[in-house]
């Protein structure tokens, strides 16, 4: 994993964190839970420091407010944050390389076409609207 955090104040002497992450992810296959190939995966990010969420309102659009509270910033959970903000939802492997395939992962059996026009659910409404 690589991490690049520089910090720094702009000319409205706002204090932000300029930063990079890059590393590989091996991650689970939703479709069959196997482990994937590892991925490169990376984010650069410009961080606006603020002590508050109105100041965060503040900011520029090209920052992302992080709020600082009694002058301290936890920056491991800033990292995970990033971290967790650069993996996709959801993995699977290619369909030829999974071990389920498709038909596998049907459930339940499809209905049969009728010809026999739908039940309205909502049809006892209209009785009622017309009492009234």
């Amino acid at each position: 994993m690589s991490i690049t955090l520089a910090f720094d104040i702009d000319t409205q002497r706002r204090s932000f964190i300029e930063g990079s992450i890059a590393f590989e992810a091996s991650l689970l296959c939703q479709r069959c839970l196997g482990p994937t190939e590892p991925e490169p995966l990376s984010s650069e990010f410009l961080l606006g420091l603020v002590t508050n969420d109105a100041l965060a309102s503040q900011l520029p659009g090209e920052y992302e407010p992080v709020v600082v509270e009694n002058e301290q910033l936890d920056l491991l959970s800033v990292i995970e944050d990033e971290v967790l903000l650069v993996l996709p939802q959801v993995v699977y492997h290619e369909e030829a390389d999974c071990a389920v395939s498709r038909d596998q992962l049907a459930s339940g059996v499809e209905p049969e076409a009728s010809d026999a026009p739908a039940v309205n659910p909502f049809s006892v409404l209209g009785t009622l609207k017309d009492k009234h």
